[in-house]
């Protein structure tokens, strides 16, 4: 009953309109740094913790470590095992959640006020004080051991790491997050408390917090769960140049619809030209049923249910990326297709009413992302690691409608390149 009262109020928790949300930027006494929306008509708290680095810091040799780590942040902690943290959690009415990615790790908190101080001794318990038992280490690598063979048999992650690989050859980047069955098998718990160590410090830490908290008690709130984190973090990996050059990579897999992820490289996130590139490729491949390749590749030809692109700008690395899926004796031609309409658009452009109507969409969309405090406080901790404005959330819609059709068909003919364009395909696929 607990959870679900928790659950209705982390869905009621929304702060006003978009126009009226005030960030506020709070250093703690200690000198740790947060993003604050401050919203008290309802006693509930969300906390985003983010740290940059994830899994490209995992060392040579042991991919893996990293998101095996914050899988084991819950299953034991200062003088509790993992049952007993579940079942304190559970009692608080709280909500924790560790995640890792290839250039981040969180954790996210969700807390009702009256519980606030208790929730945040125990969330520090997991961050700080992760006790990492023989046991738990062993369930978790199970279950993580689990996943990578499954993914074996998955031509969509055979592709995407396949993909990768092409892209970034000896770079972390080319490593899956989860790792590799011969390096998690080998994973020792000295590992994991060095990855923990190295991962989790004050030097690379983004916070984020909305809901029912003044500046003055979110300041001792940081330093009571992050005080005691290290100063700083392990160095990040070198730039990663994507290797591959245009062509299409054919993964042999025995399935009846191959499965194709394709892509060159694309442009970072401060980019002067990335909302012209965001728009642009909102016509191309990123606003579904609407898009040119949509409408050319399964509208016309029927030959896929859905096909999409996308910017990838990472911290050491920009791709613009896609994917599509199609009967082995169909894919050949919605390559062509994909190909065919990316030279399209790279030479002849889009038009004023394209634009207009991708402009529409964007703006009209973006509020809908602020739908509670869990996901303001998540696009908090994304703008700072984004290196954003405190009045980002204001001025972004005025940024989408400032972008002229003359900049869009510009960055066109500047990003789109149908000759470097790549396909790895994973299937048995014909004429391919």
């Amino acid at each position: 009953m607990i959870r679900f009262v928790l659950t209705i109020v982390a869905f009621l928790a929304a702060v006003p309109a978009l126009a009226e949300i005030k960030i506020k930027e709070v250093t703690s006494p200690g000198g740790i740094t947060a993003w604050l929306v401050e919203e008290h008509s309802i006693p509930f708290v969300a906390l985003e913790l983010q740290w940059r680095g994830g899994t490209t810091l995992d060392p040579e040799g042991k991919t893996g470590v990293t998101n095996l780590m914050m899988g084991l942040l819950e299953e034991g902690s200062g003088e509790l095992d993992s049952r007993a943290f579940a079942r304190e959690v559970e009692e608080l009415a709280a909500s924790f959640s560790y995640r890792g990615y290839r250039d981040a790790v969180t954790v996210s908190a969700r807390f009702l006020t009256e519980n606030r101080d208790a929730s945040v001794s125990l969330l520090r318990k997991s961050i700080i004080e992760p006790s990492f038992p023989d046991e738990a280490i062993e369930r978790v690598r199970g279950q993580v051991l689990s996943i990578i063979r499954s993914d074996l048999s998955d031509p969509s992650e055979i592709a995407s790491q396949s993909f990768n690989r092409l892209a970034f050859g000896d770079h972390p980047y080319a490593n899956p997050t989860n790792g590799y069955e011969d390096t998690v098998a080998a994973l020792t718990r000295d590992d994991i408390v060095a990855a923990h160590q190295a991962v989790m410090a004050k030097d690379n830490l983004f916070v984020g917090v909305v809901g029912d908290i003044t500046e003055a008690e979110l300041g001792a709130m940081l330093d009571d769960l992050l005080g005691d984190l290290p100063e700083t973090s392990a160095p990040p990996p070198t730039r990663a140049e994507v290797a591959f050059e245009g062509g299409t990579t054919v993964v042999e897999f025995d399935t009846p619809q191959s499965v194709a992820i394709f892509g060159h490289e694309g442009l970072k996130r401060d980019d002067p030209d990335f909302f012209a590139a965001y728009l642009l490729n909102q016509i191309l491949g990123g606003s579904g049923f609407d898009s040119r390749l949509m409408t050319e590749v399964r509208e016309k030809r029927g030959l896929t249910y859905g096909v999409y692109s996308f910017l990838v700008p990472m911290d050491h690395a920009e791709l613009y990326m896609g994917q599509v899926s199609s009967a082995n004796d169909r894919v050949a031609e919605a390559i062509e297709v994909i190909r065919v309409e990316w030279a399209r658009m790279a030479e002849n452009g889009l038009t004023d009413e394209e634009l207009a109507k991708a402009k529409s969409y964007l703006t009209g969309a973006y509020p809908l992302r602020f739908d509670g405090n869990g996901a303001i406080a998540s696009i908090l901790v994304g703008m700072q690691a984004e290196g954003l404005p405190l009045d980002y959330v204001a001025t972004r819609n005025d940024k989408v409608n400032a972008v002229t059709l003359d900049d869009v068909n510009r960055v066109a003919r500047e990003l789109l390149r149908p000759e470097k364009l790549h396909f790895v395909v994973v299937g048995k696929p014909e004429g391919v």
